[in-house]
């Protein structure tokens, strides 16, 4: 494999896995806009983070052990689709897509990487 291509598959899914979180953590602003005063949502903004912190913990985790990035974000992203999209295609595509995107780019990394060991 070329070494540009090599860096693409290295960076790829840890960018795209810190990318996803940071998309996850825009919908928390949703607890400000309730029309409470700041500090009292800010306990509520802190509670809606807590996905992203999960994603940010499995991308840490990741680092080194490509497969259990593959598995979380595969698993995390069958888990939305099947309990919390309640048949919204739309919000299945949003959710679960960057997260399968994220997921099989891990999985992919971890293949070449176990595969260039081999040889």
């Amino acid at each position: 494999m070329a070494t540009t291509s090599r860096r693409l598959l290295l960076w790829g899914p840890r960018i795209l896995g810190i990318l996803v979180s940071l998309f996850i953590g825009i919908f928390a602003l949703d607890a400000f806009s309730q029309g409470a005063p700041f500090f009292a949502a800010l306990p509520d903004f802190l509670v809606h983070l807590i996905p992203s912190f999960v994603l940010l913990a499995v991308v840490g985790t990741s680092w080194r052990s490509e497969w259990i990035g593959g598995l979380v974000f595969i698993g995390l992203a069958l888990l939305y689709a099947l309990t919390m999209a309640g048949g919204h295609l739309d919000w299945m595509l949003v959710i679960s897509g960057p997260l399968m995107v994220v997921g099989a780019l891990f999985m992919w990394s971890w293949h070449r990487r176990r595969e260039g060991h081999a040889s």
